[in-house]
């Protein structure tokens, strides 16, 4: 049986999806995540990268539209995202970084300042921030996925570590 605990988690987690705050998830919470990582680091929308963040920007919401939306009207309620999280991901978190992997790799790529296939701490920091993570905490938790310690977060850091988050209740 899943905990009220862990449920109470995950629908705190529901605000990171929800850019706009108005309540519920949709495909402009995506585009919009798209457009300021895109303004933080100068990236023009129509470029390659700027291209690839908003492809993966919408197959990240096309996954979590079929994991979560289960009235089919194209916005994920608090509900419904706990609801989905909660019954399809816990156990398969694989899966959700699955459906997260095109949009984060085409952040990383946005946010690899000096194009060596992974962002600096600091520029981790960046992107989280502008994601709406609260400065603070995205200075940790950048600093908690250069696991290595190089100064370098990568997609095979951040992708588990994205996953963790969303479906682990801890």
């Amino acid at each position: 049986m899943v905990s009220s605990e862990y449920e109470r988690r995950i629908a705190a987690r529901f605000a990171t999806f929800d850019q706009d705050g108005n309540g519920y998830i949709d495909r402009e919470d995506f585009s919009g995540a798209a457009k300021a990582l895109l303004a933080e680091f100068g990236v023009a929308a129509r470029s390659d990268q700027g291209q690839s963040l908003y492809g993966g920007a919408e197959a990240f919401w096309q996954g979590m539209a079929g994991i979560a939306d289960r009235d089919g009207d194209q916005r994920i309620t608090r509900e419904e995202f706990v609801t989905g999280a909660v019954k399809r991901l816990r156990d398969n978190p694989d899966r959700f970084a699955e459906i997260a992997r095109p949009f984060l790799h085409a952040a990383v790529r946005v946010a690899d300042t000096d194009a060596d296939g992974a962002a600096t701490v600091a520029d981790t920091a960046r992107a989280l921030t502008a994601l709406g993570v609260p400065e603070d905490a995205a200075r940790a938790a950048a600093a908690a996925l250069d696991a290595d310690g190089d100064g370098k977060v990568g997609e095979a850091e951040i992708i588990p570590a994205f996953a963790r988050y969303f479906t682990v209740p801890e």
